[in-house]
């Protein structure tokens, strides 16, 4: 069964973000006090515990929420959902809208790696139905829908960092 793992947030953007009890995720905004919600097309960040485990077998001690994901997966392939996939998160229902980002600088986890899974393997949605979300809750494909306009980050990307 696929599921979250950990639930991360900052209230500031460019840092790791710290494990939470749970949160709120808002339609057409993200979570609750994340310094990355808002209405843009990266509402909700999501990296599969599968994808820190690449790094952490490359030596270092990462974990949940250092990659500055809001959610953190077990048990599904999220890189390989198109962009549109629409996703539940316990009760609340997100819908991809890129997969990958542009880095504009090279954070500390690839400073210390010399590698890092965020801009190939992170995955961005919007919330369309929100609901608080807490590590346990199922994670589960529902359709597909909604636009593929955003897509795979490009070297031309111009939106929010």
């Amino acid at each position: 069964m696929a599921e979250i793992i950990s639930v991360n947030i900052s209230a500031a953007k460019g840092t790791r973000k710290a494990p939470a009890a749970s949160a709120e995720l808002r339609p057409g905004h993200g979570v609750a006090g994340d310094g990355h919600a808002g209405g843009w097309h990266r509402q909700l960040s999501l990296l599969a515990a599968e994808s820190i485990e690449k790094i952490r077998a490359k030596g270092l001690d990462v974990g949940p929420g250092d990659f500055a994901e809001n959610i953190t997966t077990g048990g599904i392939d999220l890189v390989s959902l198109p962009v549109g996939t629409l996703l539940r998160l316990g009760d609340a229902l997100v819908r991809i809208s890129q997969i990958g980002k542009k880095c504009h600088g090279r954070c500390e986890i690839f400073r210390q790696a010399g590698d890092c899974v965020m801009p190939r393997e992170g995955v961005f949605a919007v919330v369309l139905e929100g609901a608080t979300v807490s590590a346990g809750d199922a994670v589960s494909v529902v359709g597909a829908g909604g636009s593929a306009a955003a897509g795979r980050a490009s070297a031309s990307e111009g939106s929010r960092p």
